[in-house]
């Protein structure tokens, strides 16, 4: 088993699994949502929507975050083997109304365990320099700053995490 594969993870509050039929509408929401969108872009378009939406059922590296009690999706974790350089990279997002709560830090921590684990070379996770928020998630989660560039006209910030 790989951490990127068809697997699900589950952690206290939270189950990580693939994408179901039914978690396409909060997908859609990820991909559309300004806050969410604010370091990632800006809002996706209806046409890459729907071709997201088709192509995430049970997409391989593809988490939809669930909470344990309910079911309900909060977001989603993906896992590159191949992102940067050849080292996996993980991204993230939850949906606006989850801030706050520790569920991103518990959903990333898992999954970078689980990579960390099972993957040579490190897992990195790159962020804008801006998005404060998730520089702090990274930091908590014991990741390092390797690298700063410019990228989609917006300045990075690599972070690398280490077994």
């Amino acid at each position: 088993m790989t951490p990127y594969g068809p697997t699900s993870l589950t952690t206290e509050r939270l189950l990580l699994r693939p994408v179901q039929e039914a978690d396409v509408p909060a997908m859609a929401r990820l991909w559309t949502d300004v806050e969410v969108r604010r370091y990632l872009g800006g809002p996706l378009g209806e046409d890459v929507v729907r071709v997201r939406g088709a192509w995430c059922l049970g997409a391989v590296g593809l988490f939809a975050v669930a909470r344990r009690a309910d079911g309900v999706v909060l977001g989603s974790v993906f896992v590159d083997p191949g992102g940067r350089e050849g080292r996996t990279e993980i991204s993230y997002q939850l949906l606006p109304e989850w801030w706050g709560r520790g569920y991103a830090g518990e959903a990333v921590g898992a999954v970078v365990g689980r990579a960390l684990a099972e993957v040579p070379g490190g897992v990195v996770a790159v962020t804008q320099a801006a998005d404060v928020r998730s520089r702090r998630l990274l930091e908590r989660l014991g990741a390092v700053p390797v690298d700063r560039f410019v990228e989609w006209d917006s300045a990075q910030v690599m972070y690398r995490f280490d077994g």
